[in-house]
C-alpha cells in the first residue's frame, strides 16, 4: 500500500507547477499539504510579516501562488466590479489588476470571487461565481475569455456558485453540479437543467469534453460547491467529484464514470447541498455529509455501482467527525477533519476512522476554511481572521494570532497557502505573506 500511495503522489507531482508552488486551492498534493518546512508559528500583523498588501474588497478566494507571483480572484468593493490580480510574492507589489466585470454578488453570504485561481506557471486561470472564465498568461496578457451560463445555460443555485476548478495534466476540469428545475429564475424553465463536468483546454479556452451527470437527489441537494480532485489508485487516474448525494469517478481523458458510491442520503432529504471536496489518502477517499451528519470513507478501487460493501468505515460519532463547510486535510498518513458545526479538530486514521486527538477549536467564530497542513502543524483561520497554529503530533495549540477586525457582517473564508517556508494569508482588507 505505501508503494502505491509513493507511486501515486509521484503521478500526481508530475502536474505541480513548481517544487515550492501552491498552484491550485487544496495545495501541490490536492489534498491540503505540503512538504515546505521551516513554516513560521509565531508573528502578529506587523512582526515576521514579509510584506503586505492592500485589498480593495472582501472575497473568498484563496491566494495561489506560483514562482515570483501571487494570484488572487479579487472584487473593489466600491466599484463594484470583479478583478484579477497579480502581486510579486518577494515584496507584496501589485503587478497587474484587470476587470473582469461589473456586479460582485447575488446574495449577502458571498461575493463571485469565491473560487480561487489555478496555475501550470504557463497560464493562470480565474473563474467567477456570475460564470466568467477567463486565462492570462503569467505577465497578465489576456489569452481567451468565455462564460459558462451564457455557454451552458443560467446556474440554478440557491446560493453563488463558487466551485474553484482543477488543473492536472493538460486538462481544466470545472464541475456544474445543480438543481435541475429553476430556483428563484435562475435556470431553464423550459427543460430539465443538466449537472456537468466540463474539460476544458487551458490554453484555449475550448471545451474538449462535457460529461453529464445524473443524479437522484432532489432540490438543494443536487446542488455542490465542491472542487474536483485528482486522484491515482493502481495506476488508474481518476478525477473524484462529490454533490448530488454522490461520490463519483471519472476517466479523466473522456469524463466517462468509472463509479459511485451514495447511500448517505436514502430518504432523499432535499435541503443537502454539498460544500467539502473529497480528499483521498491511505487506501480510502472520504465524503463528508452535509450539516452534522457523518463522513464516510469509501474504499479505493471500486467499479460501477458500489453499496455499503465499499465502506471502510463511518464516523457514527459525528459530534467528533463530521464538516459542513470546510474540506479535510491529508498529512503525515491521517487525516485532519475541521467541523466547523461541532467547533472541533480532530486526526483521524484513514484505514480505520480512529480518532488519535480531538481538540476543541479556539475563539467562538466558526471555522469554515479549510485546514492548510504542513512542518508538523495545521493552520486554520476563523471567520474574524483569528489563526491558530496547531500540533500535528498531538492537537497542542501552540499559538492563536488575530489577524484582522471585520466590519460590515464580512467574514475570512479564504484557506491558508503556503510556499517557499511562507504563510500566504487573505483577510477582508489584507493579503500577508508570513515568514522570513
Amino acid at each position: 500500500m505505501r508503494l502505491a500511495l509513493f507511486l501515486a503522489f509521484a503521478l500526481l507531482t508530475t502536474s505541480m507547477a513548481r517544487a515550492g508552488d501552491w498552484a491550485q486551492w487544496r495545495g501541490p498534493l490536492f489534498n491540503g499539504s505540503t512538504d515546505e518546512k521551516n513554516l513560521p508559528d509565531d508573528w502578529t500583523t506587523t512582526e515576521n510579516v514579509a510584506w503586505s498588501a492592500d485589498l480593495r474588497g472582501a472575497a473568498a478566494g484563496t491566494p495561489v501562488v506560483c514562482g515570483d507571483k501571487v494570484y488572487l480572484s479579487d472584487v473593489s468593493a466600491n466599484e463594484e466590479t470583479l478583478l484579477a490580480s497579480c502581486y510579486d510574492r518577494t515584496n507584496g507589489k501589485l503587478l497587474w489588476q484587470h476587470k473582469i466585470a461589473q456586479g460582485i454578488r447575488k446574495d449577502f453570504r458571498n461575493t463571485f470571487a469565491s473560487p480561487s485561481p489555478v496555475t501550470d506557471g504557463k497560464i493562470v486561470i480565474f473563474f467567477y461565481g456570475n460564470g466568467d472564465l477567463v486565462g492570462f498568461d503569467p505577465d497578465g496578457k489576456q489569452q481567451w475569455a468565455r462564460n459558462i451560463q451564457k455557454d451552458h445555460g443560467t446556474f440554478a443555485f440557491l446560493w453563488t456558485f463558487s466551485s474553484t476548478p482543477l488543473l492536472f495534466e493538460g486538462k481544466l476540469y470545472l464541475p456544474v453540479m445543480q438543481r435541475d428545475v429553476p430556483v428563484q429564475g435562475r435556470g431553464y424553465a423550459d427543460r430539465k437543467n443538466e449537472s456537468y463536468l466540463l474539460a476544458i483546454d487551458p490554453a484555449t479556452g475550448k471545451t474538449l469534453w462535457r460529461h453529464v451527470r445524473p443524479s437522484q437527489a432532489v432540490a438543494e441537494s443536487r446542488e455542490s460547491f465542491s472542487t474536483p480532485t485528482p486522484f491515482v489508485h493502481e495506476g488508474v487516474k481518476q478525477v473524484l467529484l462529490t454533490g448530488g448525494d454522490d461520490l463519483t469517478g471519472h476517466d479523466p481523458a473522456t469524463g466517462k464514470e468509472l463509479w459511485r458510491w451514495g447511500t448517505w442520503n436514502p430518504s432523499r432529504i432535499g435541503h443537502w447541498r454539498l460544500v467539502p471536496s473529497p480528499v483521498a489518502g491511505g487506501g480510502v477517499i472520504l465524503a463528508c455529509a452535509p450539516k452534522r451528519d457523518p463522513i464516510y470513507a469509501v474504499k479505493a478501487g471500486g467499479t460501477g455501482l458500489l453499496d455499503d460493501s465499499a465502506l471502510a468505515w463511518v464516523s457514527r460519532d459525528a459530534r467528533e467527525i463530521s464538516a459542513d463547510v470546510p474540506t479535510p486535510a491529508f498529512y503525515d498518513g491521517d487525516f485532519f477533519v475541521l467541523s466547523d458545526v461541532r467547533k472541533c479538530l480532530s486526526r483521524v486514521e484513514p484505514l480505520t476512522g480512529k480518532v488519535k486527538w480531538t481538540i476543541d477549536t479556539p475563539a467562538r467564530e466558526k471555522y469554515e476554511a479549510s485546514p492548510t497542513a504542513a512542518d508538523g502543524k495545521i493552520y486554520i483561520i476563523n471567520f474574524e481572521g483569528q489563526v491558530a497554529v496547531v500540533d500535528a503530533d498531538d492537537g497542542k495549540i501552540l499559538k492563536e494570532i488575530s489577524m484582522d477586525e471585520p466590519t460590515n457582517g464580512e467574514v475570512v473564508r479564504s484557506t491558508i497557502s503556503v510556499a517557499d517556508s511562507q504563510l500566504f494569508i487573505r483577510t477582508t482588507r489584507k493579503l500577508y505573506c508570513i515568514g522570513k
